[in-house]
C-alpha cells in the first residue's frame, strides 16, 4: 500500500492547479480518496479531538444500512423461490434461471435465497452507481468540485426502495433525474433541498406508475401477483380485522413479506437506527417526533365514524411497521441536509412527516404508501420551520437585552 500511495502522490502532481490534467482533478481525487484517507495533519495546537468528517459519516450510514441490505437480498430471493415452489417450476426464465438451475430454488435454503435475491438486487445497484457516478462526475468536472461519498449512500438508499422487477432503464432515468434536479442544480453536495433518493423514486412513480405499483411488481417471478400488507389493507372492506386480511404483525416486523427490496423489515431498520443514534449521526428528535406523529395520526383516524377502508381501523403499532414507515423514519427523514437543523424545527419536521405519512396512507387508498410523499413535503417545510425558530429566538434575545 505504501508503494501504491507513492504512485498516487506522483500522479497527483499532474492534476494540481495549472498542471496538464487539472480539469480532471475531481476524478483523480475520487479514486485517491476511495483508496486512502487524508494525509494532511495539524502540526501545532489547537488540535481537533475528533476526526469526524463527511467520509466517516457516510461510512457509518452505510454500515447502518447493512441489515436492510442483507434482508433485501434474502427476502427478494425468498419471495421468488417461494413463488417458484408454489408454481412447481424448476427455475425462473432467462439468465437468472441458468444460474439458479445449478443452485436450486429452495425457499428453505438461505444460500439459495441470498443468491437469487442478489441476481435482482445487484443489476439495479450497479446501474444506479454507474449512471449516478456519470451524472455527478460531469457536474463535478464542470464545477471543479471534489467527489463526495454521499452518493454511495444515495445510491444504496435508492436501490433499497425499489421493487425487484423494475426495468433497468427506468432505474437509470430515475437516478439521473433525482441527482440532477434535486441536488446538482442547487449546487451539489450539502445543498439539496430534498432527499435525492426519494426524488428519484417519486419521479419513477409518477412517470411510470405501471412498473412501480400494483400487485405484480413485488415478487420477482413473471406472472405472479402478490399484494403487500398495505395493498391488502387498502383494498379490504372497512372494519376488517388484520387477521382476516392475512396480515400478521410479527411477520411484518421481521420482513418476510412482499414489498420494496429493503423496506420490508422493521427490525432491520431499527437495528440501523441503533447504529445511527449511538454514533449521533442521526437526530433522535426527528425519529422520536415522527414516531409520535404517526401514532397520534393513526389513533385519531381510528375513531373516524365512516371509514372508507380497513386502514382506518388498524392499530397504530401496525402502521409503524407496515410499508416504508420505519425505513423512511430512520434513513430518509434524518438526512442531515434536507431535514430541519434547529432542535425545535426537528420536532416539528419529524411530527409533520409522521402525521402526513399516516394521513396520506389512510385517507387516499389509491396511494396507500405515504412515506415518500410525506418526507418530501417535510423537506419542503424544513427550512420554514428553521426560519421561524430562528426568528423567534432573535425576537426573545432582543426583548431580553433591549
Amino acid at each position: 500500500m505504501n508503494k501504491l500511495s507513492k504512485i498516487m502522490e506522483e500522479l497527483g502532481q499532474h492534476f494540481e492547479p495549472g498542471a496538464r490534467f487539472a480539469r480532471w482533478y475531481p476524478l483523480y481525487e475520487a479514486f485517491d480518496s476511495f483508496l486512502f484517507g487524508s494525509n494532511t495533519t495539524t502540526k501545532r495546537a489547537p488540535h481537533v479531538r475528533d476526526g469526524i468528517d463527511l467520509k466517516r459519516i457516510m461510512t457509518t450510514v452505510l454500515i447502518a444500512l447493512l441489515p436492510c441490505t442483507l434482508m433485501a437480498l434474502w427476502n427478494t430471493g425468498y419471495q421468488a423461490n417461494l413463488a417458484i415452489a408454489t408454481l412447481g417450476l424448476p427455475a425462473p426464465e432467462g439468465w437468472r434461471g441458468a444460474i439458479m438451475a445449478g443452485i436450486g430454488c429452495d425457499p428453505a435454503s438461505t444460500f439459495s435465497n441470498m443468491v437469487h435475491g442478489a441476481l435482482y438486487f445487484l443489476p439495479i445497484y450497479i446501474v444506479t452507481m454507474v449512471v449516478g457516478s456519470v451524472v455527478e462526475g460531469l457536474f463535478n468536472i464542470i464545477r471543479g468540485h471534489e467527489f463526495s461519498e454521499a452518493f454511495l449512500v444515495t445510491g444504496l438508499l435508492y436501490t433499497l426502495i425499489l421493487p425487484p422487477t423494475i426495468p433497468l432503464w427506468q432505474v437509470a432515468t430515475g437516478i439521473a433525474f433525482g441527482l440532477t434536479f434535486a441536488k446538482e442544480v442547487f449546487g451539489g453536495v450539502g445543498r439539496n433541498f430534498m432527499n435525492p433518493a426519494l426524488a428519484s423514486r417519486a419521479f419513477i412513480y409518477f412517470a411510470y406508475p405501471a412498473q412501480i405499483s400494483g400487485d405484480a411488481v413485488w415478487t420477482a417471478v413473471d406472472g405472479v401477483t402478490s399484494a403487500t400488507p398495505l395493498g391488502a389493507a387498502a383494498a379490504a372492506a372497512p372494519g376488517t380485522p388484520a387477521s382476516a386480511m392475512g396480515i400478521d404483525w410479527l411477520q411484518i416486523f421481521i420482513g418476510n413479506i412482499p414489498g420494496s427490496m429493503g423496506e420490508t423489515s422493521a427490525i432491520a431498520c431499527f437495528l440501523g437506527a441503533v447504529i445511527l443514534l449511538v454514533t449521533r449521526v442521526a437526530s433522535w428528535r426527528i425519529i422520536v417526533s415522527m414516531l409520535i406523529g404517526g401514532i397520534v395520526a393513526a389513533t385519531l383516524l381510528s375513531y373516524h365514524s365512516a371509514p372508507a377502508n380497513a386502514l382506518y381501523s388498524l392499530p397504530p403499532h401496525y402502521h409503524l411497521v407496515m410499508g416504508s414507515f420505519a425505513f423512511g423514519m430512520v434513513f430518509m427523514a434524518t438526512d442531515p441536509v434536507s431535514a430541519a437543523h434547529t432542535h425545535t424545527g426537528q420536532w416539528l419536521y419529524g411530527g409533520l412527516c409522521g402525521v402526513l405519512c399516516i394521513l396520506i396512507r389512510v385517507a387516499n387508498p389509491a396511494y396507500p404508501e405515504g412515506t415518500m410523499l410525506a418526507i418530501i413535503l417535510g423537506n419542503v417545510f424544513a427550512p420554514l420551520f428553521d426560519y421561524f425558530v430562528l426568528q423567534a429566538n432573535i425576537k426573545r434575545r432582543r426583548l431580553r437585552h433591549g
